[in-house]
């Protein structure tokens, strides 16, 4: 127990002189990269948007391949956020079933959203260019995005949910007569002179 809790102050005191780990690090560059390509693609998606209406395309198309891109962007921006927040903002615990269950949810609505998203779209696509026979792909994404979306569900249920003891706070009340055997304790206990 004493060495548990040796480990965490020389983790707090890294902390405070300034340290960093690989981990922090190569997060950091990650999120920093996924973030200009979320950003660069939102960009290109402006842009097809300009020179699309100034060259006089058909607004419907351009709508859709504005639609398909921007869900990409999210997505892309999305995996950064949720890279930054669990890799690189270290909060000193590592509980992967409280990572699990706060990142996971996020990260796979986000794709069935994109998911969803494209098989609709390819629907109008094909059904506007009298395409029925090419109408499998769309409803095989949106079925594989529903078994997603179900297996989810799945996870989480069948996911052990977080013990009390991560949730709740423990107070411990030292007696004012210094009647503590301080020796047996198994928290440090503060001398007062």
């Amino acid at each position: 127990m004493n060495n548990n809790s040796e480990n965490k102050q020389k983790q707090l005191a890294e902390k405070s002189r300034g340290g960093f780990s690989i981990r922090s690090l190569f997060a950091g560059a990650f999120s920093f990269l996924f973030f200009v390509l979320s950003g660069l693609i939102a960009i290109s998606m402006l842009v097809m948007v300009g020179e699309s209406i100034i060259a006089g395309e058909e607004f419907m198309p351009v709508i859709l391949k504005s639609i398909n891109t921007g869900i990409i962007a999210l997505a892309v921006f999305e995996l950064a956020l949720v890279i930054n927040q669990e890799y690189r903002l270290d909060k000193g615990e590592h509980n992967v079933i409280t990572s699990l269950r706060r990142t996971l949810p996020r990260f796979i609505g986000t794709v069935c959203v994109a998911l969803s998203l494209e098989g609709l779209i390819m629907v109008i696509k094909y059904s506007q260019l009298d395409m029925a026979g090419n109408l499998y792909y769309p409803v095989a994404i949106i079925i594989s995005t529903a078994i997603l979306l179900a297996a989810l569900g799945l996870f989480l249920k069948l996911l052990p949910e977080p013990t009390q003891r991560q949730n709740e706070v423990k107070l411990v009340t030292v007696p004012s007569n210094n009647s503590l055997d301080r020796e047996k304790a198994d928290f440090p206990v503060p001398t007062y002179n």
